[in-house]
């Protein structure tokens, strides 16, 4: 029994290096090739260390971001953090940009013209400014004349807004309501 906690806790610290050397999200896939087991053993050994760092309060956690994994500080030490490094304080979105990354959240993949469309105002400005602050980028281009740049979310608007994943997004009661209506009016 000894042999396989000695295991355990070994597997643990090689997952724990993992994450925390990457800097990055690492795929599960990844993990458990790394330490030689299966997906849900690797997945197993994940979970159990992110219990003990909340269940510990300790400074850091583990946070799943579309299927992988990631070491990052845990949110009630941000203003020791900023403190530390004297940074300013972390600038909000403003709405126009939270419009903006609604519509690219909810509709992705968009184009910057389909969000004006939506918003009735250019969208130069806040693309931009959305793809500057890493939570947007391009996935691609439509098949039509001039080939216009689609956008969605990155991994770290889910990071920033604590989503696993882009399925964790709320529904859009409002959304739905609007599409009920306007069917409604068309029907009459």
């Amino acid at each position: 029994m000894e042999g396989i906690c000695m295991r355990l806790s070994e597997l643990e610290a090689v997952v724990e290096s993992l994450l925390f050397i990457s800097g990055e999200a690492v795929s599960l896939t990844a993990i458990a090739q790394t330490i030689e087991m299966d997906k849900a053993t690797a997945k197993a050994i994940i979970h159990t260390l992110a219990d003990k760092y909340e269940n510990e309060s300790r400074g850091i956690r583990i946070v799943e971001i579309n299927g992988a994994y990631q070491m990052c500080t845990a949110a009630e030490c941000f203003e020791y953090i900023r403190n530390m490094y004297k940074s300013p304080n972390r600038q909000g979105l403003t709405q126009a940009l939270l419009e903006t990354l609604a519509i690219v959240a909810y509709k992705q993949p968009i184009t910057r013209a389909q969000i004006e469309e939506i918003r009735g105002v250019s969208a130069e400005h806040a693309v931009s400014k959305l793809v500057e602050k890493k939570l947007v980028c391009e996935v691609g281009r439509m098949e039509s004349p001039g080939k216009p740049i689609m956008f969605g979310t990155t991994n770290e608007f889910l990071r920033y807004f604590g989503f696993k994943n882009i399925a964790e997004l709320p529904e859009l009661e409002e959304a739905s309501k609007m599409e009920e209506d306007e069917s409604n009016s068309i029907k009459e």
